[in-house]
């Protein structure tokens, strides 16, 4: 039962810090995470297509650096190390910045009534929750609203500015 209690402390820890998280992203870059949040609103399957394939695309050469560096000398290991971390860190701002805008969007929609800074902590952890479901959230909501928001950073930036 002690495992039980650990792992819902963990969970409601994880959404506190990542309600933060994505209020601080919110409020550095509010254009971004604005046109982020209007891309998954207007076109959610072609976002997830585009995030899905980029990330793939970008996953598989970072691994193949990073396996190709781990059996090499330590001067060609540092050469294909480094644009593999690069390529991770990448991976890593876009999801930052398309779960922030999925986010945005889920308290959006869900509390149509507060403020923007209560939208975004309340559909923070309600996305949390969700993502914290065994197996559907784990396999099917977190990689869509990863996707989702990955393809909404990448289309938000190839648009015309408004």
């Amino acid at each position: 039962m002690s495992d039980i209690m650990r792992l819902v402390l963990v969970i409601l820890l994880l959404a506190i810090g990542l309600a933060a998280y994505f209020l601080v992203a919110s409020a550095l870059f509010p254009q971004r995470v604005a046109k982020t949040k209007s891309v998954i609103q207007s076109m959610p399957a072609r976002s997830l297509g585009i995030g899905l394939v980029n990330f793939l695309f970008f996953a598989v050469i970072a691994m193949v650096l990073l396996s190709v560096a781990e059996n090499t000398g330590p001067v060609i290991k540092s050469i294909l190390t480094i644009p593999g971390i690069i390529i991770i860190a990448f991976l890593a701002v876009l999801l930052s910045l398309g779960l922030t805008g999925m986010s945005n969007f889920i308290g959006e929609r869900i509390f149509p009534d507060l403020s923007s800074w209560k939208q975004t902590l309340r559909g923070t952890v309600c996305l949390t929750l969700a993502c914290a479901l065994p197996f559907i959230g784990w396999f099917l909501l977190l990689p869509y609203a990863g996707f989702v928001g990955i393809g909404a950073v990448i289309l938000g930036y190839f648009q015309r500015g408004e």
